[in-house]
């Protein structure tokens, strides 16, 4: 090869890197500029509501009265929601990435990856109309025998449309996107790693614990945060199983709500000062699940000497 061919060769790889390293850049620049925008729109947006009198926010009280209650029965619902989620995501993901034939794996993961592309809306409807009429009875079990303790005491909802109920169909909801990124996660181990633990005597499960989880805890975090994200944003599932009620410590009366739901049930008839304070709402769910992210970036880069996946 000559020496001019090399060099135009040499030429266009460069412009090529320089073509690249150009469009990553505005790309990102262009997501801060997004984002920015998204918070000032909410803070200017959300002024009049924050500085006007507590007789013009719903409820007569003032905002931050008006919200706390939403904002706890929105971290409530996530809550509960990752509590169940997320073991049951990680055994699902272990099992297809370890222990499932291989066949069977990919039917499996093929399944999981469709539920993630269902509607929330579908979601929704199945929660208000068979999964919450399903649950009452069990509701009103709990209240019955165990409702000395607050988070069950009654009544219990008759229609079964309680803050527990929201709960299960979020978690159903993020099972399948924790499922998929641990499974990746999990794929990606090295297997050097898993060798050894089992040339070393190690059981299957000895050598998930020792070489497959500690490998992927940083990519866990992140499925979890992201799952944690579709939760508390999740507007319309939530807004067709909750009945809107006053903030009660107990998951099975009717009552609670969350910020999304809050948004999506008033904002079409809402005028004046109202829409202002359902922006300033926003807002708070906005700096809600910007904190998240930014303690979950906080874990992973601790546990980076973990990682080949964050």
């Amino acid at each position: 090869m000559s020496s001019s061919t090399m060099t135009g060769s040499s030429a266009s790889g460069r412009a090529g890197d320089k073509v690249f390293s150009g469009t990553a850049m505005g790309a990102g620049i262009l997501i801060l500029l997004v984002l920015f925008g998204v918070a000032a729109f909410l803070v200017v947006q959300a002024f009049p509501a924050l500085v006007a009198k507590p007789a013009d926010i719903q409820g007569g009280a003032g905002f931050w009265a008006y919200i706390a209650p939403i904002v706890i029965g929105t971290l409530i619902a996530a809550a509960i929601a990752l509590v169940i989620a997320t073991p049951v995501a990680i055994g699902v993901a272990l099992f297809i990435s370890h222990y499932a034939p291989r066949r069977l794996a990919s039917g499996l993961g093929y399944v999981i990856d469709l539920l993630a592309a269902i509607p929330s809306v579908v979601y929704g409807a199945w929660g208000a109309a068979f999964l919450a009429p399903a649950i009452a009875p069990g509701y009103a079990w709990l209240a019955a025998n165990l409702g000395w303790i607050p988070i069950f005491a009654g009544p219990a909802s008759a229609t079964g449309k309680a803050i527990l109920t929201a709960a299960i169909v979020l978690a159903v909801m993020i099972l399948p996107i924790i499922t998929s990124l641990s499974r990746e996660i999990f794929l990606q181990t090295p297997k050097l790693h898993e060798e050894a633990a089992l040339a070393l005597g190690a059981t299957r499960w000895e050598m998930v614990r020792m070489a497959v989880l500690p490998f992927g805890r940083p990519g866990i975090i992140s499925a979890v945060m992201l799952g944690l994200g579709r939760a508390l944003g999740e507007t319309m599932a939530v807004a067709l199983v909750l009945s809107s009620g006053a903030l009660t410590a107990s998951l099975i009366q009717s009552g609670n709500q969350t910020i999304a739901a809050e948004i999506a049930l008033n904002f079409p008839e809402a005028s004046g000062v109202q829409v202002n304070t359902l922006i300033a709402a926003g807002l708070v769910l906005f700096v809600i699940t910007l904190a998240v992210n930014m303690v979950a970036r906080w874990i992973i880069t601790k546990h980076k000497e973990f990682s080949g996946a964050n």
